[in-house]
């Protein structure tokens, strides 16, 4: 067997696409994925999972109907299932999250934004 380290920077540096999670790892049901982020992304929810966002590099807001929350590099934010979020942010982020396997990124919003399901870098 090779062991070898998963490098986000090497990973990240294979797609430029904005909000297009690509799954770098899987451990049991759950995957963990990087994304770019800029700009606004859609009003969402995930009625059956948490959410949890963790900022590689730059930095991210996260807009909830009653509120907000700000990241930085080094930082996460879980969100409970169901709450209504709508992440942003103002130049490009990268960002990892991590969630059971078919997660869509558009939860129960769907749209012209949802990435496609499982693509691995």
């Amino acid at each position: 067997m090779k062991y070898e380290p998963i490098n986000f920077l090497e990973k990240f540096s294979k797609f430029d696409e904005v909000y297009s999670p690509r799954v770098i790892a899987e451990m049991n049901d759950y995957q963990f994925k990087l994304a770019r982020v800029m700009g606004d992304f859609v009003w969402h929810d995930h009625p059956d999972t948490d959410e949890v966002f963790i900022v590689v590099e730059g930095s991210l807001d996260i807009e909830f109907r009653d509120g907000k929350v700000s990241l930085q590099a080094g930082e996460m934010y879980v969100i409970p299932r169901g709450v209504e979020h709508k992440p942003t942010a103002e130049s490009e982020c990268k960002i990892m999250l991590v969630e059971p396997q078919g997660v869509v990124n558009t939860g129960d919003a769907g749209g012209e934004l949802t990435a496609h399901a499982n693509v691995w870098v």
